[in-house]
């Protein structure tokens, strides 16, 4: 009797074990276990270089996080890259001219969606114009390319080397 009982505690520790490993996948993956309501609206953001921004890649306002990457694609009319972003309803007041950019969390972290707010269009009574569902900006800033850095650093030194 006394072995069936550890026998079942063994296997109850063992399942949830299991369970906590499941939730930490998911969470370090960005993934939910939650409904997929429809609490958010989606912008689309015209980059000219998205460097290796990934979908459900964060989008932060301040350091904040309030949406996620939801798809990333080329606008064949332009040939220009787009970001789709599902940002969470509740952050219904970002306005229409704010700038979106691409940053790096640490020196060479994971790159994300940094959002720079401004309110500089407003409608005819003197409010500022918000961003809703459906909305284009261009008002973007790219990602920084380490490689590009790099070549724009060695040609400047190796053209100050040289001697006529």
């Amino acid at each position: 009797m006394n072995s069936k009982s550890v026998e079942f505690l063994v296997g109850l520790f063992l399942a949830a074990g299991i369970v906590a490993a499941v939730i930490l996948a998911l969470k370090v993956a960005g993934l939910t276990l939650s409904s997929g309501s429809n609490e958010y609206y989606t912008v689309h953001a015209k980059f000219s270089n998205i460097g290796s921004l990934k979908v459900r890649s964060p989008v932060k306002l301040g350091g904040v996080v309030i949406g996620q990457v939801s798809k990333i694609y080329i606008d064949t009319k332009n040939l220009q890259p787009v970001v789709d972003m599902k940002i969470d309803k509740k952050y219904d007041k970002i306005g229409e001219d704010s700038t979106f950019s691409i940053l790096t969390a640490g020196l060479l972290g994971e790159q994300y969606l940094g959002v720079k707010p401004d309110f500089a269009s407003m409608d005819d009574d003197g409010n500022p114009i918000y961003l809703k569902d459906g909305s284009v900006t261009t008002m973007t800033d790219s990602a920084i390319v380490l490689e590009e850095l790099l070549g724009k650093f060695l040609y400047s030194l190796n053209s100050g080397n040289k001697t006529e």
